[in-house]
């Protein structure tokens, strides 16, 4: 059974070169969801075990994970490389990783390894008797059409995962395709992959990498593939600049109206239920329990992106179902 928890936010995942002192430094002022420091393709394979080395440094460098980043990650390197058992024998011990970003996950055996190897390495944390219980969470780059028709396996793999990330650029090289602007030659794979995590209960899904990025053209396009993968069931984006980390996280909570129509929805829901009516209407439309769901989904995603829930529902006290 993989990995729950509803106090997972993911909204915007960057990307950092551990094999980058200067950046390595700089992002511990950034704010962010999650940041995550890349051992993979940002390193050259002659530099990866002095990025390893720098990285274990870096997260041993400070006591405490910073308050305005929720979760920080590693992105080792793939499970079939060299590389993968020794990125997490260094780092799996620290108190400072929260999560670690597998890539190039084919099938549920990657998972599995990955999951024994930190029972092994961060034993008392992996161990449910122990008073440090706090595993490190999981998270696969779905990267192949293998992996996209394995995801059923792959997301039932281990009790630590909680989340699935598509790797645009490597499922294009898988395929022979060439990305395009539309997206529509990822839309089978992107669906797939939304709707396996949904299926799965797991936590967070997170859409490929925009790499348009600099003046308004990059951030049109950047909000736009946000809406677009939002719109398919995603939650969160991978970021690989720390200047889209504002677009991602504001496109990804629920907005200033939506959350205010969900609030709306719960408090009026709230005195339907004290009436007994199970089916009302909102400014003409029928709510009924779905739509319910929705709206209270809303609500505590807005909570946890700081939104002032309360203070909408000081708005809305007097909100009566129609």
């Amino acid at each position: 059974m993989a990995a729950k928890s509803s106090s997972i936010l993911r909204r915007a995942l960057l990307y950092v070169p551990a094999s980058s002192p200067r950046m390595l430094t700089k992002s511990l002022g950034l704010t962010s969801d999650n940041i995550t420091y890349d051992l993979e393709d940002s390193v050259t394979p002659s530099a990866k075990p002095s990025a390893r080395h720098a990285l274990q440094q870096h997260l041993t460098s400070f006591p405490s994970r910073p308050s305005s980043i929720r979760e920080l990650g590693v992105r080792i390197n793939a499970i079939t490389t060299p590389f993968a058992l020794a990125d997490l024998t260094a780092l799996a011990p620290l108190a400072t990783v929260d999560a670690v970003v597998i890539p190039k996950v084919n099938s549920a055996s990657d998972l599995t390894f990955a999951t024994d190897a930190l029972r092994h390495l961060a034993l008392s944390r992996h161990d449910p008797a122990s008073p440090d219980h706090n595993p490190i969470k999981l998270i696969a780059l779905i990267e192949s059409a293998r992996a996209v028709t394995d995801l059923r396996e792959i997301c039932a793999a281990s009790p630590y995962l909680s989340g699935l990330i598509f790797a645009a650029e490597d499922f294009a090289l898988d395929l022979g395709i060439t990305r395009s602007p539309s997206l529509s030659e990822f839309l089978y794979a992107r669906s797939a992959i939304a709707t396996a995590a949904r299926a799965a209960n797991l936590p967070s899904t997170i859409d490929l990498v925009c790499t348009s990025y600099r003046g308004a053209e990059g951030l049109a396009r950047l909000e736009e593939e946000c809406r677009g993968g939002k719109g398919m069931g995603f939650n969160g984006k991978q970021c690989i600049h720390p200047s889209q980390i504002e677009t991602v996280q504001r496109l990804f909570a629920p907005g200033e109206a939506e959350a205010e129509w969900a609030v709306r929805v719960v408090v009026a829901d709230e005195k339907a239920a004290k009436a007994g009516r199970g089916a009302w209407t909102l400014d003409g439309a029928m709510i009924d329990a779905p739509v319910v769901g929705k709206a209270k989904s809303i609500v505590e995603k807005a909570k946890m992106c700081d939104l002032d829930v309360e203070g909408l529902r000081q708005k809305w006290k007097d909100q009566e179902p129609e």
